[in-house]
């Protein structure tokens, strides 16, 4: 079986009326979804944040967010839906925002990670992402630690 061809996709910033969709994306994508006022709150009163969402043929299929703070972007959230994963669209993305924090000033780019999320894993480090601690018990849902990773921007070649 062939991998289905990555989409023409286009990006933008998030708007306060992507929430509900970008909420619907983010139920199916992870064990603790924030909710849409956690979405809320990042677009209306923290400064630092930077969502972009993803689209094709007008529909919203993912979406990505940041925060960058001085010279430093920390990766909040990436996820793709379902139907359209498995299409290099989590690396798009993280290419978008690697792009938009280094446009912003940064020159690092952190995040982190379950260990079980191998997939993830493989995706940061074709970034050039290298693990460098790890946060204990970080997931509230099963208590699973976390795993800081950092890379340098702009990111290498990553196809």
């Amino acid at each position: 079986m062939t991998a289905a061809k990555a989409p023409d996709v286009t990006f933008r910033m998030m708007r306060y009326e992507d929430i509900p969709e970008v909420c619907a994306i983010e139920i199916e994508s992870f064990a603790t979804p924030w909710s849409e006022q956690a979405f809320m709150n990042e677009l209306t009163h923290n400064q630092f944040a930077h969502y972009v969402v993803m689209e094709h043929e007008g529909r919203l299929i993912g979406y990505g967010g940041m925060w960058v703070i001085i010279d430093e972007a920390h990766v909040t959230n990436i996820a793709v839906t379902g139907e359209f994963r498995g299409r290099k669209l989590g690396e798009r993305m993280l290419a978008e925002l690697g792009d938009r924090a280094r446009r912003l000033g940064a020159n690092r780019i952190t995040l982190e990670v379950r260990p079980s999320n191998v997939v993830a894993r493989r995706l940061y480090e074709k970034f050039g992402f290298e693990a460098v601690g790890i946060r204990p018990g970080y997931y509230s849902d099963n208590g699973e630690d976390a795993i800081i990773m950092w890379a340098e921007l702009p990111f290498g070649n990553h196809t």
